[in-house]
């Protein structure tokens, strides 16, 4: 019988709950992905429900040494650097079978920086725990991975309330932010309101719309025109230039060059001189973008690129706003 893999998620406020029914994990800076194991295979899937299993094989291999012979994990898969924080740059190049930087390589780490955090067990030899409130759910997996990890397999730890004081060590640590979770709901798929992040730096996916040509002796582009959806319509945010390796940009401009388009795909279409000679793709890609504010007028203020994210369908892509402290229950 096939397992599907369908994970809830988390709606963005700004602190993180107090008191004793919430448990609050560490952000990770990574894929989502989802681990089945039956009839003796472990299989890797993204968020959008496809097989990144070849993407990632070192993992799905050390999941078969997980004491369960049907089983459906939840996490997120992530490259650890040397000071304990994760790195979506990272996972990225290890994810295209690519090196890791010189920097990781000169500090000792390689590939066995890739882990995968595991935080949740919806399913265990035959039988669903998706009715069973987190707490039971955590429990159970514990018992599944000891302290020790197995292999490139974690299981990610948290702590019961003092969700403000976690969420302040967080970021004092420089950590990308905290995942509040009810601890007596059940699994529900999708954004049901039990589990919330808080971040610590603003970011968010936007969807590519266009991009400039480079100045100078830039390669590849000068700048990715990046929105997000308002319902149909795709907004734009402004332009993002900076965050770029030389090698990202011209891998960049080679994928967009083959998504042009005449057509402005933004409603309204943005103004200004550099609007005029940008060039125009199919929003079909999108990519995560870190930066301080959103300005008066809609657009982002000092954005870095930080990647693509190929596990995030373009028309998921909205403006995410925290919700109030009253939303929460």
């Amino acid at each position: 019988m096939d397992i599907a893999y369908h994970p809830q998620l988390a709606a963005l406020v700004s602190r993180p709950p107090d008191g004793d029914d919430w448990l609050h994990e560490i952000k990770f800076d990574g894929y989502r992905i989802g681990c089945r194991i039956q009839q003796g295979r472990a299989a890797l899937i993204s968020r959008g429900g496809q097989d990144w299993t070849d993407r990632f094989p070192d993992i799905a291999e050390d999941a078969l040494g997980l004491d369960a012979r049907d089983a459906l994990l939840d996490g997120e898969v992530a490259v650890v650097l040397p000071d304990g924080r994760t790195s979506f740059e990272h996972l990225q190049r290890v994810a295209s079978g690519g090196p890791v930087s010189s920097g990781l390589q000169r500090q000792g780490t390689n590939r066995a920086a890739l882990v995968y955090f595991v935080f949740d067990l919806l399913r265990l030899d035959g039988r669903s725990l998706t009715h069973l409130p987190l707490d039971a759910r955590k429990a159970a997996l514990r018992s599944l991975i000891p302290d020790r990890p197995i292999g490139r397999i974690r299981y990610a730890d948290h702590v019961v309330g003092q969700g403000v004081a976690f969420f302040t060590l967080a970021r004092q640590r420089g950590l990308e932010g905290v995942i509040s979770k009810r601890r007596d709901e059940r699994h529900h798929a999708g954004r049901r309101g039990g589990w919330v992040k808080s971040k610590c730096t603003q970011r968010q996916e936007f969807v590519i719309g266009g991009f400039t040509d480079p100045a100078g002796t830039r390669q590849g582009i000068g700048a990715l025109v990046i929105g997000h959806y308002d319902h149909a319509r795709l907004v734009c945010a402004g332009r993002v230039g900076t965050g770029f390796t030389d090698d990202v940009a011209r891998d960049l401009r080679r994928r967009l060059d083959a998504m042009t388009q005449p057509a402005c795909p933004f409603d309204p279409p943005p103004s200004g001189a550099w609007s005029r000679r940008a060039h125009w793709v199919a929003p079909s890609l999108v990519c995560e973008v870190a930066f301080t504010e959103w300005t008066s007028d809609g657009n982002v203020r000092h954005p870095s690129f930080q990647g693509v994210r190929g596990d995030k369908e373009p028309r998921e892509v909205t403006r995410e706003h925290a919700a109030p402290d009253s939303a929460r229950r």
